[in-house]
């Protein structure tokens, strides 16, 4: 979390998803079918819809999880005849893994450090520039038809975030944009990545996923 920043102790209920992240002010969407993660929905509901997102470190029943992941809301759901659910969550905030409670439920729970809601942050000309340019390069690399038109209209907030999101980078790649502080940061990893795997595919390699 970056120095000065506002949290608050909070209890959270966990849906740990490798790969998929999620940030504050994007959605995601869900589909929930694991008997565990369908108990999560209930009581989510039940309570303030809200939901931690976070990636695990490794395989199995319970794995290890990092340290960072992001609070959603249930912004939509769709209950499904066989007790499944579509949803879509919205990214509030992000925090920091405190300690894992012991709990009865079937799904997990944390003691987490919030961070306050961010405000809108802006890039500065430059980097706006140089992170919509590596975007085209990268678009075309990997043969992706991409609306530019409608990507220019983005917010600064709405265009870093949301590449970071559907991005094809790795769950540790993942991670690490998550984790950045600021949206220049974030904005710059980002472009760190795009260029690594550009290389990897004028070599003739594969891409990170």
């Amino acid at each position: 979390m970056p120095d000065g920043a506002k949290v608050n102790a909070a209890r959270v209920s966990i849906f740990p998803l490798s790969g998929a992240l999620l940030l504050p002010g994007m959605d995601l969407p869900l589909h929930i079918f694991e008997p565990r993660y369908r108990a999560l929905i209930h009581d989510a509901m039940a309570r303030d819809r809200r939901i931690g997102m976070i990636q695990p470190r490794g395989d199995g029943p319970k794995p290890a999880l990092f340290d960072v992941g992001c609070l959603g809301h249930i912004s939509q759901i769709e209950a499904l005849d066989d007790g499944r659910f579509n949803i879509i969550l919205k990214g509030l905030a992000r925090f920091r893994v405190i300690r894992e409670l012991d709990v009865a439920t079937a799904f997990r729970q944390i003691e987490a450090d919030v961070e306050q809601a961010p405000e809108d942050e802006v890039l500065h000309a430059v980097e706006r520039a140089a992170l919509e340019q590596e975007s085209r390069r990268f678009a075309e690399a990997l043969g992706y038809v991409v609306d530019w038109t409608a990507v220019s209209r983005l917010d600064d907030m709405s265009l870093v975030n949301g590449i970071a999101q559907i991005a094809p980078f790795d769950p540790a790649a993942k991670q690490t944009l998550l984790e950045a502080d600021t949206l220049g940061e974030r904005s710059e990893r980002i472009i760190q990545l795009m260029q690594i795997i550009g290389r990897i595919e004028r070599d003739g390699g594969t891409t990170m996923q």
